[in-house]
């Protein structure tokens, strides 16, 4: 190429911020034109989000401000929508404008998986955003207030989480916590507050440690938790759940953790998608696309067994490293890399002071899995931001 090459990052979650952060580093200077799309000025950190969800921490802890993380003399930000992904035209349509593209990093995140289930798209909440978790937030403390002038409704301080994994977990775990504060603010009876955690699957946690998954369980039953496993939820409605037994569950809130799916945008665009994944060929190219490149939610990686690598943070940074040196290589015309994942380990935490982990090849529980979890935590805020975004963020 003659010109200058572009490359096009969508999406600032943790493949893309990690992706443009490691471009500005190993880029040399006019080598590439490369912007950065985000619907939001921020990039927040998702797995901190079931925190301020369950109101146990502040929603601002969970973002930064994408302009402290670039260089802005060597990636351009816009703040925009995209609206479709062209990749015939080698075009991305945003809302209020048009990006032409050499390489495409696709880094949208994903949706909220409601596997058909009626009602939990118009009656659900998901821990999704900043915005979807304020909501939460405002919207249990409400359910206390409304039960002060209406102590019949009993379903006011019912709260089902639908989902078992590492999301529905965390926030239950924090919700446990924040419960008894909210009883004495606003002088409620603790006993009349219910929470119940339904998963489909026949085990909390799928595939992790049963042991300590049972250490969890038991860690979560003693703060208050009502576990209905091996039962799914058949019916979603304004009043409450409808599980597959039959049985009814009265809750003025319902949280939906069960499950994402890929971006929508990704099947639009034409791509050969599952549920808006790709499998992505060694070097995260889409087949048939040697200039797409996906990361993250949207993406599908096998495991050795052939089975698909779960979607998570921790997969999801290790890609963009070895993406942004694939980039830099189409650019050079130098080898691409292959991306071979390395679990660094798996931690769940279960509120204060409270975690399981497996690491290091060894299993971690109560309060050393729950320190665990804070170096983990800091160590992706060194990776984004440094020293100065450790001390700013970091809770210590």
């Amino acid at each position: 190429m003659s010109r200058i090459p572009r490359i096009v990052i969508l999406g600032a979650g943790y493949g893309g911020i990690v992706t443009a952060i490691r471009l500005q580093k190993e880029l040399n200077y006019n080598e590439a034109d490369v912007t950065l799309v985000n619907k939001h000025d921020y990039h927040y950190i998702t797995t901190h989000l079931h925190m301020p969800a369950a109101g146990t921490d502040d929603p601002q802890n969970a973002r930064v401000n994408i302009l402290k993380l670039i260089d802005e003399f060597k990636i351009d930000f816009v703040k925009s929508t995209v609206v479709q992904i062209r990749p015939q035209e080698k075009k991305v349509i945003l809302e209020d404008g048009t990006l032409s593209y050499d390489y495409l990093v696709i880094a949208l995140g994903g949706e909220p998986e409601t596997f058909g289930i009626p009602g939990l798209k118009e009656h659900a909440h998901f821990i999704r955003s900043i915005n979807s978790v304020r909501l939460i937030r405002e919207h249990i403390e409400y359910q206390f207030a409304k039960f002060k002038k209406e102590p019949h409704r009993k379903d006011y301080l019912t709260f089902v989480v639908g989902g078992a994994g590492f999301t529905g977990i965390e926030f239950i775990g924090e919700l446990a916590d924040r419960i008894p504060k909210l009883c004495r603010t606003f002088d409620v009876d603790p006993g009349l507050v219910k929470i119940y955690n339904v998963e489909a699957a026949p085990t909390a946690l799928p595939g992790f440690d049963p042991e300590l998954v049972q250490y969890a369980m038991e860690v979560l039953q003693k703060k208050g938790v009502t576990f209905k496993i091996g039962t799914a939820i058949k019916e979603c409605a304004p009043d409450g759940i409808t599980l597959a037994d039959g049985e009814q569950i009265k809750s003025s809130t319902v949280v939906w953790t069960g499950g994402i799916r890929g971006n929508r945008l990704v099947e639009e665009a034409g791509f050969d998608a599952m549920r808006g994944r790709v499998k992505v060929d060694p070097n995260l190219r889409v087949p048939g696309h040697d200039d797409v490149f996906i990361v993250g939610d949207s993406s599908i990686v096998m495991n050795e067994e052939g089975r698909p690598y779960p979607p998570t943070a921790q997969m999801a940074i290790q890609q963009a490293e070895v993406l942004a040196s694939n980039l830099v290589a189409s650019i050079r015309g130098t080898p691409l890399k292959e991306f071979k994942y390395e679990s660094k380990g798996t931690v769940a935490s279960l509120g204060k002071g409270e975690a399981i982990g497996v690491a290091f090849n060894r299993k971690f529980k109560g309060n050393s899995a729950a320190m665990l979890k804070k170096i983990i935590d800091l160590r992706y805020l060194y990776i984004i931001g440094g020293i100065p975004l450790v001390l700013r963020k970091g809770h210590f």
